[in-house]
């Protein structure tokens, strides 16, 4: 089952490893997501992601949905792995 208990644990148990810092998505993430949406073009959902990979001070974020090489106020660059 690909929502059981077990596999969603084991799943934030891998990214607890990896990340350096979990952030909350906050009413601040979701504003300055909205301002990234009008500003960029991008889907609210893309700019959320960029949002939160903004305030974690993220320097390159891998998306293959958002355009390649798109640079975000300057201090993170979107990456296509696929391209």
């Amino acid at each position: 089952m690909p929502n059981s208990p077990s596999i969603v644990r084991e799943a934030l148990a891998a990214i607890r490893t990896l990340c350096r810092a979990i952030l909350p998505i906050d009413i601040d993430t979701h504003a300055e997501s909205l301002r990234i949406a009008a500003r960029y073009g991008l889907a609210i959902y893309d700019a959320l992601v960029v949002a939160a990979a903004l305030r974690a001070g993220c320097g390159v974020l891998w998306s293959e949905d958002i355009e390649d090489g798109l640079v975000v106020d300057g201090r993170v660059r979107i990456v296509n792995a696929f391209r």
